[in-house]
């Protein structure tokens, strides 16, 4: 079964790109550019999903793998990216094996890395003093708007980057915009996070609530689904969380990983996020349970 569901792509000229990191959302993502018609050269940490990626990608033009950042780079016009944090971002772009090493001048590096707003504007800094191009573009949709190839990009950077790469990265979205300067696109997925957080804590207590008070919680949502409670997050995760079903979609760690982004960056420009940091607690308490895998929607385990 492949890992991706093939959609209409844009008729768009073939480019020359490299995609460093094959994870959960990095996979698809760089499947969706190969059947789109790029000639995709992959490089991962671990080189067995690399080879795994190019067996399933190999009718794609030119589909191959390297062995380093800075090889996978080499001739490409643009480099996507996205792995786990600020330091493995560093990791891959920086150093004598790092993808700036290999990139052309003029090329772009488009990083879909969750991470921080500081590390974005440093490498920005860093590209630009190398006559390379940089852009933060964080996702959002999960690993099933991956697989679908619907994911909304959120860019920040210099409007001639982002019209350079805007095509190519449409294979994989069904949304990608420029949110303003190096750093905006991060700051905007941390703004994403926030609205998350507090809808996952409010379904929570509210089918919890339900349960307790003996309704048919599916009916409920169903109900409350027409009007004005309705949320991505109720017609995706409120029936899974009657049913008390977590191994799947985004996991606890990773949004405990952003939510201290967004604390961070609260701290540095003084917003007050009083729930925020509250719910970011409830999940170290899941955690605790033993849910660092569950997805975020297990929050309502805590109120079981």
């Amino acid at each position: 079964m492949s890992s991706i569901v093939p959609k209409t792509y844009e008729s768009v000229p073939s480019r020359k790109v490299a995609f460093l990191g094959l994870g959960v959302m990095g996979y698809p993502m760089a499947g969706h550019l190969a059947l789109a018609g790029h000639e995709v050269t992959v490089y991962n940490r671990t080189a067995s999903k690399s080879i795994a990626w190019c067996a399933e990608f190999a009718k794609g033009k030119g589909a191959k793998h390297a062995p380093t950042p800075r090889e996978a780079a080499q001739g490409a016009d643009i480099v996507f990216c996205c792995v786990g944090n600020d330091d493995d971002l560093r990791g891959v772009t920086q150093g004598n094996d790092g993808a700036f090493a290999g990139m052309q001048p003029g090329a772009v590096f488009v990083d879909h890395t969750t991470a921080s707003a500081d590390v974005a504007r440093e490498l920005y800094a860093a590209a630009k003093a190398l006559k390379l191009q940089f852009v933060d573009a964080p996702v959002s949709g999960g690993q099933a708007g991956a697989q679908n190839g619907m994911l909304t990009v959120m860019c920040g950077g210099d409007s001639a980057a982002f019209d350079a790469v805007k095509l190519a990265g449409m294979a994989f979205s069904k949304a990608f915009t420029l949110m303003g300067a190096s750093g905006a696109g991060q700051l905007t997925k941390m703004v994403n996070q926030i609205c998350i957080a507090g809808l996952v804590q409010g379904l929570s207590e509210a089918v919890a609530f339900g349960q307790k008070a003996g309704l048919d919680m599916n009916q409920v949502l169903e109900v409350i689904g027409k009007g004005a409670a309705q949320s991505w997050q109720l017609d995706n995760r409120g029936k899974t969380m009657v049913a008390d079903k977590f191994d799947f979609g985004f996991a606890v760690d990773w949004m405990r990983k952003d939510l201290g982004l967004v604390l961070d960056e609260a701290k540095a420009n003084g917003a007050r996020l009083p729930v925020t940091a509250l719910v970011d607690q409830f999940y170290a308490d899941v955690q605790a349970m033993g849910g660092q895998r569950w997805d975020t929607s297990s929050l309502i385990r805590r109120l079981k």
